[in-house]
């Protein structure tokens, strides 16, 4: 018998985790075969479901990253192996590729959808990863801009992280690892990157002025605007 009480209320959040995980599943699942719209079940079930990572056939779904961001999507796309079957393949790849739903909502019903907890930390993912990426190619595109000569990408890169962290890519991959307890590595998976990203958003909070902060977030989310204004046009 094991007499550790953190892993015994450890063992008790797993397990209710994965009740609830069973739960969400199920009610997608009946949902969905009494009529229900899948998009709108799909949201419910995502408000239902407990667990931040997992392994489902033979893959690791990460859905918490950074014990702050929701990755809701991901968790969309692993639900939606439940249902496949049900879904029109275009409305799931319009969903899960371009993150344009089947079901127009607006912020507040989709926030209602997700519940409280879950869509602050979609917002953090929203900003720490999403917008975070858009300010780092805003970058890559000013140095593209200013640039005399033509430089690799690469390079690029190297001086778009510079001018935004103050720190070259590998010296910020390296200080994340190390402060994650993850293994040296030059590669990263898709949700090793994702975590990478919302690790430098934080990092750029912590070290940076607040005006520029501001300039920086300016100019992500005025990027991420044209592009979305472009993909709607």
């Amino acid at each position: 018998m094991n007499n550790n009480p953190n892993i015994a209320d450890q063992s008790e959040e797993r397990a209710a985790a994965l009740a609830g995980d069973a739960r969400a599943i199920q009610h997608l699942k009946n949902a969905v075969n009494d009529g229900r719209n899948w998009y709108v079940a799909l949201l419910e079930a995502i408000r239902l479901w407990r667990s931040p990572e997992e392994i489902y056939d033979g893959s690791n779904y990460k859905y918490l990253l950074g014990g702050e961001a929701f990755d809701w999507l991901r968790l969309a796309e692993r639900l939606c192996i439940e249902i496949e079957d049900k879904i029109p393949k275009e409305e799931l790849l319009s969903l899960l590729f371009f993150d344009k739903p089947p079901v127009k909502m607006t912020e507040v019903e989709f926030k209602e959808a997700l519940g409280p907890a879950k869509y602050r930390a979609y917002l953090n993912y929203l900003y720490g990863v999403l917008t975070e990426q858009a300010l780092i190619l805003a970058n890559i595109y000013e140095v593209r801009k200013r640039s005399i000569v033509a430089l690799k990408p690469e390079d690029e890169s190297e001086q778009a992280y510079r001018r935004v962290y103050r720190m070259s890519p590998a010296e910020l991959l390296q200080e994340f690892q190390k402060e994650n307890k993850y293994p040296q590595r030059k590669s990263l998976t898709l949700t090793e990157l994702k975590e990478f990203t919302y690790w430098l958003f934080k990092y750029r909070v912590k070290t940076s002025e607040k005006p520029k902060i501001a300039s920086d977030t300016k100019k992500a989310l005025a990027l991420m605007y044209r592009k979305m204004s472009y993909l709607t046009a």
